[in-house]
């Protein structure tokens, strides 16, 4: 795992790009490439030779140093969304990968994005002992690499610390639950690596206590509506103008780093009510 200077209220510590081969494999994956920052950028380019780069979503601190990864190495990019795509087919849910001695399995986790996906990485046969075992590189803190039989790469869908945002403007908080239910049926026991946070332990775990808590905030903004007098029907134009004042009835409590993040997820709350 490489880390990049790019420290954040949105980033935590900074975007994590992982470097993954199994033992005795001579090439490597590298997933997220993170921003366009050159120390980063040659940094995974001499972990190499990589041969192929991966991407969980769309958003710019993973992706803006895509082409940057791509010109020193000649690897190709591959996301779910096309448009970030560069010399590579496009993602699809359900595709397996055979590369750097790994099996990586594609799981579609929409709902921080539309185009957000987990990587299920494994030995070839799915399982594994001795050199088949798949690893990460030493974190820049020296932190000793945990060798594991299966982890789960899951992007900003879950983190290694606090939650994820429902982003605009193609988020969904319905696609998102569905997201969670998938990543705790493949994730019991197993280590999941975030792309921001530490990584953690029990993936499974994670994913209910994330659940709990998008519930419990569910409640909070269904409350704030009853305060607030809001009708039953009618949606569209209503739900911009009541996002601010649910913002500061429920979201009173976060950093005004990331008030802009909460508005996001409070929008996409009350679409998922007000359409129930």
């Amino acid at each position: 795992m490489l880390r990049a200077d790019n420290a954040g209220p949105m980033t935590l510590d900074g975007t994590r790009s992982y470097v993954l081969r199994a033992p005795g494999a001579t090439g490597c994956v590298v997933v997220d490439p993170g921003p366009d920052l050159d120390d980063h950028l040659d940094a995974l380019a001499a972990a190499g030779p990589v041969e192929l780069v991966l991407i969980t979503h769309r958003h710019p601190d993973h992706t803006a140093g895509s082409a940057g990864l791509r010109e020193r190495t000649g690897a190709p990019v591959r996301a779910r969304d096309p448009e970030f795509c560069l010399g590579g087919e496009p993602l699809h849910r359900g595709d397996v990968l055979d590369v750097a001695g790994l099996r990586i399995e594609v799981l579609a986790t929409p709902g921080h994005t539309r185009d957000s996906v987990a990587f299920v990485v494994s030995g070839p046969s799915g399982g594994a002992s001795g050199d088949q075992v798949p690893r990460a590189g030493s974190t820049a803190g020296g932190t000793a690499a945990r060798h594991a039989e299966t982890v789960v790469l899951t992007g900003d869908t879950v983190l290694g610390q606090g939650t994820t945002v429902i982003a605009e403007p193609d988020g969904s908080l319905r696609d998102y639950f569905e997201s969670l239910d998938l990543l705790e049926a493949v994730g019991a026991g197993v280590l999941g690596l975030p792309a921001h946070g530490d990584p953690i332990g029990d993936l499974a775990a994670a994913v209910r206590m994330y659940r709990a808590h998008r519930i419990e905030r569910l409640e909070q903004v269904r409350h704030a509506l009853e305060r607030l007098g809001v009708p039953d029907d009618g949606r569209g134009a209503q739900v911009s103008e009541l996002a601010d004042a649910v913002v500061e009835a429920v979201y009173a409590d976060v950093d005004p780093g990331v008030r802009g993040a909460a508005r996001q997820s409070v929008t996409a709350q009350l679409d998922y009510l007000l359409g129930e």
